[in-house]
């Protein structure tokens, strides 16, 4: 048997997820390439901030974002009282806070894509006259597609299973922050199994589709190049 709200559960849950990977692949590409061919001072502590949801709880993550966006600080302030952001309960509330989650899984397969292709390829791009942007657009990027297939379904699949930062931020409230992962756990919580097992079972076949359609895209692409 399916929740009332369901279909408005799951279109949610697939909304934040797209959102945060596509504003990931925009916002990482050039992370991504400067720390891969970056040799500035600052370097690692840039890499140590992007790895650092890796190994901090949600939890944590999400305390502290719910504070920056109260008004108990000077930029959650600022954004209530002259932007109009109240971010905390809301879409755009965890929507943030799984940019923030989700970041190192996105800028850390670029970045080892950028690093694995051949230092000449940019050489020969630089001697021909092309921009670095150019290189990177036109050159760099279309020589990384694994890469790229593999940021972009790494985030999309963490993002799908989010707990602790959209708890949270958002809390728990239908058609506004209610995500798949939140409902199982109101189910659960409620004794309403079933209704927690369609969620559960919906993101089970979601992760699956998604982890065959890499490997199968990865292994096409593979046979590509090597024909």
């Amino acid at each position: 048997m399916l929740p009332p709200d369901y279909w408005q559960t799951l279109r949610l849950t697939l909304a934040l997820a797209a959102s945060t990977t596509g504003i990931l692949l925009v916002l990482s590409v050039p992370v991504a390439y400067a720390l891969a061919y970056g040799r500035w001072r600052g370097r690692p502590l840039v890499e140590a901030v992007v790895s650092l949801p890796l190994v901090l709880p949600p939890t944590v993550i999400g305390y502290y974002l719910l504070l920056v966006f109260s008004d108990s600080t000077a930029l959650g302030r600022f954004l209530i009282n002259n932007l109009g952001w109240e971010l905390n309960f809301s879409f755009p509330g965890i929507l943030v806070g799984s940019l923030v989650y989700s970041l190192p899984f996105m800028v850390q397969p670029l970045q080892a894509g950028f690093q694995q292709l051949p230092r000449s390829l940019p050489e020969a791009a630089y001697t021909l006259g092309k921009s670095r942007l150019t290189t990177l657009w036109r050159v760099l990027l279309p020589n990384m597609r694994p890469a790229l297939l593999n940021g972009v379904v790494l985030t999309f699949a963490h993002t799908l299973g989010e707990f602790g930062v959209v708890l949270l931020i958002g809390g728990n409230l239908p058609g506004r922050t209610r995500v798949a992962s939140i409902a199982i756990y109101d189910e659960v919580q409620s004794l309403r199994y079933a209704e927690a097992n369609a969620y559960a079972l919906t993101l089970l076949a979601l992760a699956f589709a998604i982890l065959v359609a890499l490997f199968w895209l990865v292994r096409k692409n593979a046979a590509h190049l090597s024909a």
